[in-house]
């Protein structure tokens, strides 16, 4: 199976926890991750409950992850102010903000039913990633943090109320990962 780069680990699990409705429910709640590799026959699944991980991430002080907040500093995103932009999206009405349609790539951004909705597909290499980021949680990624970091920790706080609800999905032509929170213990 393919290694990631932590970071990317990280930025995918951010992205995750950024992806959730909050509704209140007084279930736990568990994040769950799973990667399928095909070529290999691999299977890796993650089903850690949010409480277990409020309490986890702020202990890791590893790589780009501190405190919990993840610095985006050295990373694509290094000269966006994220927070910026997220309190400007906050209020912007709803539609398709970007649609990119190249020989290789299509990237879709959009504001839908009050979420951030990501659609990106790699026609050269095969990838497919979808994201979806509901306002709450972006909102606590952005909340207390400096230009270039988002702070996982409030982000999973915001998700201990979330319902049932795919955050993450990215697809190639070997493996495919899945990102979702529920009130299940287990993953599928």
């Amino acid at each position: 199976m393919k290694t990631l780069p932590l970071y990317v680990v990280v930025l995918a699990a951010t992205i995750a926890l950024a992806a959730s409705p909050v509704v209140s429910n007084s279930t736990e709640r568990y994040l769950h991750v799973r990667v399928v590799d095909t070529s290999s026959h691999e299977l890796v699944r993650v089903n850690v409950p949010l409480s277990l991980a409020e309490k986890i991430v702020p202990a890791i002080n590893h790589g780009q992850l501190r405190d919990g907040k993840v610095q985006l500093a050295g990373m694509p995103v290094n000269e966006v102010n994220v927070k910026a932009i997220l309190e400007a999206l906050k209020t912007a009405p709803e539609g398709e903000f970007v649609t990119v349609q190249e020989k290789d790539n299509d990237v879709r951004v959009a504001k839908e039913r009050g979420k951030m909705v990501v659609h990106v597909v790699d026609k050269k290499g095969g990838q497919r990633v979808d994201v979806t980021i509901p306002w709450e949680v972006a909102q606590a990624l952005a909340s207390d943090t400096d230009r270039n970091q988002l702070n996982v920790e409030a982000a999973i706080k915001a998700l201990e109320a979330a319902g049932d609800v795919t955050l993450v999905t990215v697809t190639d032509h070997d493996q495919s990962v899945r990102v979702w929170v529920d009130s299940r213990n287990a993953g599928e």
